[in-house]
């Protein structure tokens, strides 16, 4: 119990240091990076298509990558907490 609280407070530690950390970056998107280096490369180059959708604001576009990320996440963890139960189920019979 004991090297489990250790544990769980050093990974607590680990995933809060980095928001302590001073940085200047910027932190755009890997889309935006992207455009800007063919421009560099190809001035002319015209995109095969346009998004069907364009979120209002950097925040929503945010809320939505986080929502798209969480909805994956809860069905993968779904699928092995199914596949796990399954398999405890079949071992006590």
């Amino acid at each position: 119990m004991k090297k489990t609280i250790i544990l769980l407070v050093l990974i607590v530690g680990l995933m809060l240091v980095p928001f302590f950390i001073p940085h200047a970056g910027n932190y755009s998107g890997s889309d935006n990076q992207a455009e800007q280096a063919i421009s560099k490369i190809d001035p002319n180059y015209k995109p095969w298509f346009a998004p069907i959708f364009a979120p209002a604001s950097g925040e929503i576009e945010s809320l939505l990558f986080t929502l798209q990320g969480s909805i994956g996440s809860a069905i993968v963890f779904y699928i092995l907490g199914y596949y796990r139960g399954k398999r405890a189920a079949n071992a006590n019979h």
